[in-house]
């Protein structure tokens, strides 16, 4: 995975909990809520970039590549 993309869903998933927290705090039901949605989005997504990257693998592992990302020299 791209290290942008690793800082960028652990930035969204800190921002959810942040929302939730404040949510919490301030009885507001609907903060609290896109505080668990954008957790929930960073979550995906992460699980999507690690299921492309093992994919990559794969596909470089099948044509010789030992690259990782699989985009082969």
């Amino acid at each position: 995975m791209a290290e942008y993309e690793n800082i960028s869903n652990k930035a969204e998933d800190t921002k959810g909990k942040a929302k939730e927290a404040l949510g919490e705090a301030t009885e507001d039901d609907s903060l609290k809520g896109e505080g668990k949605v954008d957790q929930a989005k960073a979550t995906a997504k992460e699980k999507l970039d690690n299921a492309k990257d093992k994919a990559n693998e794969a596909i470089g592992k099948i044509f010789g590549n030992d690259d990782k990302d699989g985009a082969g020299s």
